[in-house]
């Protein structure tokens, strides 16, 4: 059974920081390109970032760029999003998620729908 658990999530102030974990299970982690989705509260659900099984990185979003980063630890089956120099507008409930690809999709609207971990949420105020 295929399974995507989010943690580190919470509360962070502007201009702050938070590190979002991902620890999947089920699959090799190794095989697939992997990505971070999030949910503005009444937004769509947006791609932010992709990672490919080589690990090259892959932006949807623009307002997270020099932000924002995205790193894997296959050997750990873990994924991560490191992200610095936060605003209000990056609050939204983010997820982890896996694609069926070795590379990133160009559009984030192409990704496999099956594989989502349940969301955390991230909040940024003051």
């Amino acid at each position: 059974q295929v399974q995507l658990v989010e943690s580190g999530g919470g509360l962070a102030q502007p201009g702050g920081s938070l590190r979002l974990s991902c620890v999947v299970s089920g699959f090799r982690l190794g095989d697939y390109a992997m990505g971070w989705f999030r949910q503005a509260p009444g937004k769509e659900r947006e791609g932010v970032l992709c990672i490919s099984v080589d690990g090259h990185s892959l932006y949807y979003e623009d307002s997270v760029k020099d932000r924002f980063s995205i790193s894997r630890d296959n050997s750990k089956n873990m994924l991560y999003l490191q992200m610095n120099t936060l605003k209000p507008e990056d609050t939204a409930v983010y997820y982890c998620r896996a694609d069926t690809a070795r590379d990133c999709e160009a559009n984030a609207g192409d990704w496999s729908p099956y594989y989502w971990g349940q969301g955390i949420q991230v909040t940024v105020s003051s």
